[in-house]
């Protein structure tokens, strides 16, 4: 059967409407990223073509090849692990990089940006489920890594990411994306963050929460997810020998 990008892109768009009226909260609320890695730009197109802006990429290389040849109107998100020396092809030039997990990557960050005299908003990836194979901060060490982040300049900490494991069913990650939740309300709930900021807006600090992927972003969106990140359930499974020589 031929891949109808269309058609599964509305699909997952009525799931997430579907989970936020049983939340109680807006659509506006979530943010769908589209979640491109592997995908040849034609059919990547396809979703742009519908009205998707948001696109996901954890390759620099792929990201920024990509990000020549589409549209200058589409919201580029860094959701892979960052490497320090390839901090310099993308700063300042992505919507958030999610996947920040040590301080000494933002220092990267950040001195790219004051060297460049750009700005770049961050996610802190936290390791939810205590998985050896992903990355991530530990969970008991988020506030302390945020402590240390939010004096750096010319980056600003938006909130938190995290790639659940893979489960056969989404129910099991539904208690990890509450943790999700109350880290960020535990950190929201001191004011010392709102001086600190560097582009102190009204609202809460961290107000940024990416988390759930095809297998449990209805979950996710049910637990207060603001961004989902889905690619198999828009562009159908991953190939990766379109990738060629592709190198983080």
């Amino acid at each position: 059967m031929a891949l109808d990008v269309r058609k599964n892109l509305k699909e997952v768009q009525e799931n997430i409407e579907k989970a936020c009226e049983r939340a109680g909260r807006d659509i506006s609320e979530v943010t769908l990223i589209a979640v491109s890695k592997t995908k040849p730009v034609d059919l990547i197109m396809e979703a742009y073509d519908a009205g998707i802006r948001d696109f996901g990429e954890n390759k620099v290389q792929e990201l920024t090849r990509k990000m020549e040849e589409m549209p200058s109107d589409i919201n580029w998100h860094m959701i892979g692990h960052l490497q320090k020396n390839k901090v310099k092809y993308i700063a300042g030039k992505v919507k958030l990089i999610h996947s920040v997990d040590s301080f000494e990557l933002a220092e990267e960050i950040s001195r790219q940006c004051v060297k460049k005299d750009v700005s770049q908003d961050i996610l802190v990836e936290i390791n939810i489920g205590d998985e050896d194979s992903k990355f991530g901060v530990s969970y008991d060490r988020v506030t302390e890594l945020v402590d240390k982040i939010i004096g750096l300049p010319k980056i600003t900490l938006r909130g938190l990411m995290c790639i659940a494991p893979n489960v056969d069913n989404s129910e099991k990650n539904r208690e990890l994306f509450k943790k999700m939740i109350k880290k960020a309300v535990d950190i929201n709930s001191n004011k010392m963050y709102y001086v600190n900021r560097e582009n102190t807006r009204p609202g809460r600090f961290l107000d940024v929460l990416s988390f759930g992927m095809t297998n449990d972003y209805v979950v996710a969106v049910e637990e207060g997810a603001t961004m989902v990140r889905v690619g198999t359930g828009i562009f159908g499974e991953r190939d990766y020998g379109l990738q060629g020589g592709f190198n983080q």
